[in-house]
């Protein structure tokens, strides 16, 4: 799920969607309009998912998807190999998803340990432990 937005509006630290993967706005510039178009706007964003670095050159008046994050929390039922299984604090329903890259946020997650996860286009991150 996701709204649009125009692309003059965006900031940086912000998350936008970028070949259909959400992403967090990194660098933001804007040019000046000259004698043949519009004013554009280069964004460099991160993949939440693949951490890899996208870049956007748009005019600044177009729109652009802003990703409608769920930010819930979960209780971690078992790590196996590369991945958590999580079951949600309100709802109850188990998951698994990917343990994420961050290797001072992957010491902490073991058995019993509640989470913050965020939901978003069709995917899942743990974002940090309670």
């Amino acid at each position: 799920m996701s709204k649009p937005v125009d692309v003059g509006s965006v900031k940086v630290g912000q998350y936008i969607i970028v070949d259909n993967e959400p992403c967090r706005v990194v660098e933001y510039e804007k040019s000046k309009p000259g004698k043949h178009g519009a004013a554009k706007a280069r964004i460099v964003a991160i993949g939440l998912f693949s951490e890899q670095k996208k870049n956007v050159i748009s005019p600044v008046d177009a729109k652009i998807d802003v990703p409608i994050i769920e930010k819930r929390s979960g209780q971690i039922i078992s790590v196996i190999g590369e991945t958590v299984q999580i079951m949600d604090l309100e709802t109850y329903e188990t998951f698994e998803t990917p343990l994420p890259k961050e290797s001072e946020l992957r010491s902490k997650l073991n058995t019993g340990v509640e989470v913050e996860y965020w939901r978003m286009a069709g995917g899942v991150k743990i974002v940090r432990t309670k």
